[in-house]
């Protein structure tokens, strides 16, 4: 089929970035990357076929997803997609090429965007270009817009110009931001026979023609939801009949800073939210908090989110309040494999607009692809995560995040030229 009919992966990406949708709320990116690929002939995997429903987490209320599904159709998404997800987004695209008897390729993208507003004034592209969000306290600010626009953009090179035996297997993942998606869609079966394994992401502070051909070791993650809930009281007229959740959440925000930190490698750990609806003259009854650990492996992460949880524990103790504690999203960490990193670097090398490959360099950050990239290694397969340059002018997660759009077409060539090879 020609490509004509279809917007070009810039227009695409651009699209998605006018219409951003946070993690678990996807539909619109989904059904619209479905409707395509259902054209060039893939077996689509949708919602609870794509990922363990199960495993999610991190999932907004319901009422939330239904009115997502709602603007989704207002905005334009199929309605055969939207049904056929049941409310669960997440797409797993299978296609065979050639003779079919050679491997199994599997690359993955992510598709959520962030819950913060994006500056609106001319200084920032999206904004004077006229395809900044249109979505209050939804923006692409890591560009995993660029990411999606990438793999339906290797779709359509392999149609066009073919060179590839075996099959592929598009992963369109959900909810990356807070690590929710990975996990869920690591356990979704569907990687369990991969022999090679991409992930991508653009930016990441690399110029555009610089290409990573394996990013690895980023640090394990977990991220809790904590709400201390007290009594009220009047805090002139009786304070010793309250129960003080905002004395515990103090507490425990001053001691979870103390964790000691660990000889055996990297520890973090951050509060990066604390919220009480209260005014001055009532005892806090209700706080929430938002709390992240990572270490530099598992074992390291297990250290400090123990600790965090038997402080938060101790400091509602302490002021006689109760306590809940939910886990948001969690990672793990990887190693790149050689022979599959070599394969990347070999095949950028040859794509136009490349001008530097790096063969190895550490993430620093936390990614919860981890989890696909491990799945296919117990497995026997071999994975790397590779970063593709894009000059963003603005740091990741900013208000003014974008990417240099030449980065697009360059990653296509990366992936298609690495599956071939391989």
């Amino acid at each position: 089929m020609s490509d004509s009919s279809h917007p070009s992966i810039v227009d695409f990406r651009r699209d998605l970035h006018q219409y951003p949708e946070a993690g678990w709320k996807e539909f619109r990116t989904t059904a619209l990357v479905a409707d395509e690929l259902a054209e060039r002939d893939f077996t689509l995997h949708l919602g609870t076929d794509a990922v363990a429903e199960e495993e999610r987490l991190g999932v907004p209320p319901e009422d939330e997803l239904l009115t997502a599904i709602e603007r989704a159709r207002r905005e334009g998404a199929p309605e055969r997609y939207l049904d056929r997800m049941d409310g669960v987004t997440g797409l797993v695209a299978e296609k065979t090429y050639g003779d079919g008897i050679g491997p199994v390729v599997g690359i993955r993208v992510d598709m959520d965007a962030l819950e913060r507003t994006e500056a609106q004034d001319d200084d920032h592209r999206p904004a004077k270009a006229g395809f900044v969000s249109t979505h209050p306290n939804e923006m692409h600010a890591c560009g995993h817009d660029g990411h999606t626009a990438i793999g339906l953009g290797v779709a359509r090179e392999l149609d066009r110009n073919g060179g590839f035996d075996g099959t592929l297997k598009l992963f369109f993942q959900p909810a990356e931001e807070g690590g929710r998606g990975g996990l869920p869609m690591s356990k979704s079966g569907h990687l369990d026979d991969v022999d090679h394994f991409v992930a991508i992401h653009l930016g990441l502070g690399i110029e555009t023609g610089t290409v990573v051909a394996a990013f690895e070791r980023p640090l394990s993650n977990a991220k809790l939801d904590v709400t201390f809930d007290g009594e009220p009281s009047h805090a002139g007229n009786a304070p010793q009949k309250g129960r003080n959740a905002l004395q515990a959440a103090a507490t425990a925000i001053q001691n979870l800073y103390a964790i000691p930190r660990h000889s055996d490698g990297v520890t973090r750990i951050n509060i990066g939210q604390v919220r009480s609806e209260n005014p001055q003259n009532i005892i806090p009854e209700e706080v929430e908090m938002r709390v992240e650990v990572r270490g530099g492996d598992a074992e390291l992460n297990e250290y400090m989110l123990g600790r965090a949880k038997r402080i938060i524990s101790a400091s509602a103790e302490m002021h006689e309040v109760d306590v809940e504690t939910g886990l948001y999203g969690k990672t793990t960490t990887f190693t790149a494999d050689t022979d599959i990193a070599e394969a990347v670097a070999d095949a950028a090398s040859s794509v136009e607009g490349v001008n530097e490959v790096v063969p190895c360099d550490d993430m620093g950050g936390s990614e919860d692809a981890s989890y696909l990239i491990r799945r296919v290694q117990e497995n026997g397969g071999q994975a790397t995560y590779v970063g593709i340059g894009a000059s963003n002018p603005y740091g990741h997660h900013t208000a003014r995040f974008d990417i240099e759009e030449e980065s697009l077409p360059i990653g296509v060539g990366v992936v298609a030229e690495t599956i071939r090879r391989v």
